[in-house]
């Protein structure tokens, strides 16, 4: 059979174009590398989905090979199997990583699409701008707000973009009492603090159930159906053929187009699929490595890899995380009810300091969003094991350490968005001496992370450290490292003008060739200060646009 559209990846980057042109009367599928599970697979066993990682690969089984470069420029080669434990993997199944986010929805602003031409070069960094503006993306923001639901309540602040519509489609999730001790300590510090928008419906809804408040998102997929993965907003929805358990090896072309798809099953069988386009969404490491893998004798060094820029400029999320402890005997007994109720979201962000000056410098800042601590046991309980002089507690002692660390404390985190800036240092390539158990040569991560972005993330994280001492919290600590959010990754195959400095164009076509083109984060020269998922969504709306005017001509 020939199809209209070929997808590899069912994530935020296939998802809108397999919703948009099935729906449309095209014939399309999905190849997806891993399984399909419905809300009732979902349930908030810590230890299978956080510990034994059910949703991922087996990393004896596949695996990445890391090279770090350390501040002496010295790299060290880690094989990401399980005597390493580090993994690259963000949720193989049908809607990817999307049905494990928390959903923390934040627009990238107008400066993020022109970075080099607002803030000026960086030594050692490879700014651009963005071949696309924000005025061009903002409807399709808007369109996913609608199809894929997001939450929340548009107030005025000093770096609000600019919106076709004054508010969010879905009221605000229901929040927790400390949420007012935050908002006046803000007030206090002059400080704008502003709700935080969340791809989670509060109610029933376009066809969905709404949000149970269990406070288990990070990590878990929703089992009532209220987050906004790809897989319930999306394809639950389509007519699209959606195969599981499809990993796709190799992309076979001319010189000129693409032509098939090879893939072997879960019984590693090899097939093939033919279409007149191909999408390639498989998460921006794995699009990467799957065209540096499909060589051929028109393309030697890996499929539109002519000009070696396929695998360049990755890039992760930059920042930090900190936390503050709030404990019963500095609170009154209403304060301590209102620290405890279970389950209610703590949606705040701070987007003050998107943009700051330092040395009469103007500065590209970024996000600071918080939450409470994760549900997850297992590490609140790891916090209890040592007494205050880092002895290790046995028997009854830990026992009532444990059981007052539950439940007459919490601990409020933050985390830091700003940009991860692109370098020749960042990078995926090829293992060709490593191989998965499919036999495929297995992707190179190359890490670095520019000093600038460590500076920024620290600026940010002291202000996040300002409102929490302001609310009276106590055993405050933060962090801003080098280590790059796996579940943050984009670049690798960034859009651009320039044939010989990008690897597709304004439309996400591959320069090279006609009926190629990558929507997953990969196109992304820049991640703007916020996560990635909704402008993944918005882009892929956009290009199911142009691929449908171009199916019709």
């Amino acid at each position: 059979m020939m199809y209209d559209v070929c997808i590899i990846g069912s994530g935020a980057g296939g998802a809108p174009i397999a919703y948009e042109l099935s729906r449309a009367g095209f014939l399309v599928v999905v190849l997806e590398k891993g399984k399909e599970y419905k809300e009732d697979d979902f349930n908030k066993d810590e230890l299978a989905v956080s510990r034994r990682e059910l949703f991922t690969p087996d990393l004896k089984e596949e695996q990445h090979v890391i090279y770090e470069l350390d501040e002496h420029n010295e790299r060290t080669r880690y094989v990401g199997r399980s005597e390493h434990q580090w993994s690259f993997w963000n949720g193989s199944m049908v809607g990817g990583s999307s049905n494990l986010m928390s959903g923390y929805f934040h627009r990238m602003k107008p400066n993020d699409f022109k970075l080099l031409s607002t803030y000026g070069e960086i030594e050692g960094a490879n700014v651009v701008d963005w071949p696309l503006s924000y005025e061009e993306l903002e409807p399709y923001y808007e369109k996913v707000e609608r199809i894929v639901g997001v939450s929340g309540e548009v107030v005025a602040h000093s770096f609000l973009e600019p919106r076709s519509t004054p508010h969010f489609p879905y009221a605000k999730l229901e929040e927790n009492r400390v949420t007012k001790w935050f908002d006046s300590a803000c007030k206090s510090l002059g400080f704008e603090s502003i709700p935080t928008p969340r791809a989670i419906i509060p109610h029933a809804a376009l066809g969905r159930n709404g949000c149970s408040y269990s406070n288990f998102c990070g990590s878990y997929g929703c089992a009532t159906g209220a987050k906004g993965s790809a897989r319930v907003a999306l394809l639950q929805k389509c007519d699209a053929t959606i195969i599981t358990e499809a990993f796709v090896y190799k992309l076979e072309s001319d010189a000129i187009k693409v032509t098939k798809a090879h893939y072997y099953d879960s019984n590693m069988k090899t097939h093939e699929v033919s279409a007149k386009i191909f999408v390639v969404a498989a998460q921006a490491i794995e699009s990467s490595r799957l065209l540096l893998n499909s060589k051929n004798r028109f393309f030697p060094y890996g499929l539109a890899n002519n000009n070696h820029q396929v695998g360049k400029n990755l890039i992760f999320s930059a920042g930090g995380a900190g936390e503050g402890r709030f404990r019963f005997e500095t609170l009154t007994y209403e304060q301590q009810k209102e620290l405890m109720e279970v389950g209610l979201f703590f949606n705040r962000s701070l987007q003050q300091w998107y943009e700051y000056k330092k040395s009469d410098k103007k500065i590209k800042g970024g996000t600071i969003d918080f939450l409470f601590e994760h549900q997850n046991l297992i590490p609140r309980i790891k916090r209890a094991f040592y007494d205050e002089n880092g002895k290790i507690l046995w028997g009854e002692a830990l026992v009532q350490k444990i059981h007052k660390e539950l439940t007459t404390s919490r601990v409020l985190n933050f985390e830091v968005f700003n940009d991860w800036l692109p370098t020749d240092e960042c990078f995926v390539g090829i293992e060709e001496n490593v191989r998965d158990k499919y036999g495929i040569a297995v992707g190179a991560i190359h890490l670095y992370s520019h000093p600038h972005d460590r500076e920024v993330g620290n600026d940010l994280a002291k202000k996040a450290v300002q409102a929490l001492e302001k609310m009276g919290a106590s055993e405050i600590s933060y962090s801003v490292s080098a280590a790059p959010p796996p579940n943050l990754v984009a670049g690798g195959c960034r859009f651009g003008e320039n044939p010989q400095t990008s690897v597709l164009d304004k439309n996400c076509k591959a320069h090279a060739l006609e009926n190629l083109y990558v929507t997953d984060a990969s196109f992304m020269p820049t991640g703007g200060s916020v996560p990635y998922t909704w402008t993944i969504y918005a882009n892929a709306f956009r290009i199911a646009d142009i691929l449908h005017k171009r199916l019709e001509s």
